[in-house]
């Protein structure tokens, strides 16, 4: 096999310029240069490569007048000269060609031969800590949208030489970078080779919208309203998961990492918990595990009861409504839910100096006036703030919204036969999500099927130093860690 991919280097010019146009787009750069007496052209993407490196590099083999040698052998010849550590050969055209849309700068000798010198500095911010993934103790840094500087802040974790990161180039027009992490001999080989089969039977034109655009096409999500994968922006978390035998799907231009198989309790957990002592970790992840239950239930139920007061003991009588209005009571609760919506999806839209005052102007002034004209009654708002406070506490953001979607349908159930749907809608649900299997992982797993000792692990945090099982759902060989 050889490297020689023209028969000169007007053939080579003419087949850069037969793909990128004469001149049609400026960040192209096409240029005849030097290695020492040997002409070359040299070909790179502007804005992609390191050019302080690249001009120090081509300054360090510029003709010498006093040099004089008979060029018999040009291969050797440029191997000798251009010494860069970076530099690889390239045998076919396409190869050559996804080389410089990639980033690196290639190497046409004048004999035709095809080097590629890896000088690629990608636009991107450095590591920071993630706006929706923060901690009171811990590391401050975060993926980027660079898939290289991903894979160094996962290596600086885990210095280990089984760990791996297999690279594909995924859609036929984008040719993004997709690699896939994992640790040898712990994660589940059948897993690992259903990942390889899904990314190589993918045949779209691009992946614009990175990891969200790969999940549906890897997991077949359709209109399941539930998160098959966990995302994070922390390599802490991501190397966590990868010794526990999970497996990580990192792609360009995403700051996030995909990590599967998964259950609906790695979607509720958070990094706090692992950075606090064990009884705190404990309290942490019972509150949000209770929060986000009631967060589920908590307008149903007060429906139930301010519609049924003869369910309610004498005790508890005040949790019904006192001020009547209007507006029928499951159309207030529909309305303030939905608008506590509409503000979140402001909030975001709206420019950081103005968030602020926009949601104490639309929480504040808009929900009392409300409140005054008969709109709602007041305990209406009161219980819809509180279920809008307990989705927030969710980690997973994918999954904030899902149990929002089926709070509103279990109040539709509510709302049309009481006491009756709102247990209806239970039981539909818990079918629902006993049936998912993404990844053949259950998706309620230790819940559904019931493994006492996995689910005791999952409600209280234990020490570190308790001898700790890998997760049975990732079917890894070696389950002991210690």
């Amino acid at each position: 096999m050889t490297n020689k991919l023209f028969n000169s280097l007007e053939e080579a010019e003419d087949f850069l310029k037969e793909q990128f146009g004469d001149g049609e787009s400026f960040d192209v750069g096409i240029k005849h240069l030097f290695v020492k007496d040997l002409p070359v052209l040299c070909a790179y993407i502007s804005g992609l490569v390191d050019g302080e490196t690249l001009t120090q590099l081509l300054s360090s083999i510029l003709p010498d007048e006093d040099f004089e040698i008979d060029v018999e052998d040009e291969k050797a010849y440029f191997e000798s000269y251009f010494n860069f550590h970076g530099r690889s050969e390239e045998t076919e055209r396409k190869a050559y060609l996804l080389a410089i849309l990639s980033g690196q700068v290639t190497f046409i000798t004048k004999s035709g031969y095809c080097y590629v010198a890896e000088l690629r500095n990608y636009p991107g911010r450095s590591p920071e800590e993630p706006d929706n993934e923060k901690v009171i103790r811990g590391s401050r840094d975060g993926f980027t949208e660079g898939i290289s500087q991903n894979t160094a802040l996962i290596r600086r974790r885990i210095r280990n030489s089984n760990l791996r990161f297999e690279l594909h180039k995924i859609s036929k027009i984008g040719q993004t970078d997709v690699a896939i992490a994992f640790m040898k001999d712990v994660a589940n080989e059948d897993m690992l080779e259903s990942l390889r089969q899904r990314l190589g039977q993918i045949n779209h034109d691009g992946l614009t919208m990175a990891d969200k655009s790969l999940e549906e096409w890897l997991f077949k999500q359709k209109f399941h309203p539930v998160p098959f994968v966990r995302y994070t922006e922390r390599p802490d978390i991501a190397a966590a998961h990868l010794l526990e035998g999970h497996i990580a799907i990192l792609v360009d231009t995403s700051p996030s990492v995909i990590l599967v198989p998964v259950t609906v309790f790695h979607l509720l957990q958070h990094a706090e918990e692992y950075r606090q002592a064990p009884t705190v970790g404990t309290f942490v992840r019972f509150m949000r595990y209770f929060g986000s239950v009631m967060g589920l239930l908590l307008l149903p139920l007060w429906y139930v009861f301010a519609t049924n007061e003869s369910l309610l003991p004498d005790a508890l009588s005040f949790l019904g409504t006192e001020e009547k209005s209007h507006v029928p009571l499951l159309l207030q609760i529909l309305i303030a839910d939905i608008g506590i919506e509409f503000l979140r999806m402001a909030a975001i839209h709206t420019p950081s100096p103005l968030s602020t005052a926009m949601g104490l102007v639309a929480g504040v002034i808009i929900g009392q006036i409300a409140i005054d004209v008969g709109l709602f009654s007041s305990e209406v708002v009161l219980y819809t703030a509180v279920a809008a406070i307990l989705i927030f506490i969710i980690p997973s953001y994918e999954l904030s919204i899902s149990i929002k979607i089926f709070r509103l349908l279990l109040l539709l159930m509510t709302g049309l036969w009481g006491v009756n749907g709102l247990f209806i809608g239970l039981f539909l649900l818990f079918t629902y999500l006993c049936s998912l299997r993404p990844m053949q992982a259950p998706y309620l797993w230790p819940l559904v099927p019931f493994f006492p000792t996995a689910m005791l692990r999952v409600i209280i945090r234990f020490p570190m130093t308790a001898d700790a099982l890998r997760p049975y759902v990732v079917a890894s060989k070696q389950r002991k860690r210690s």
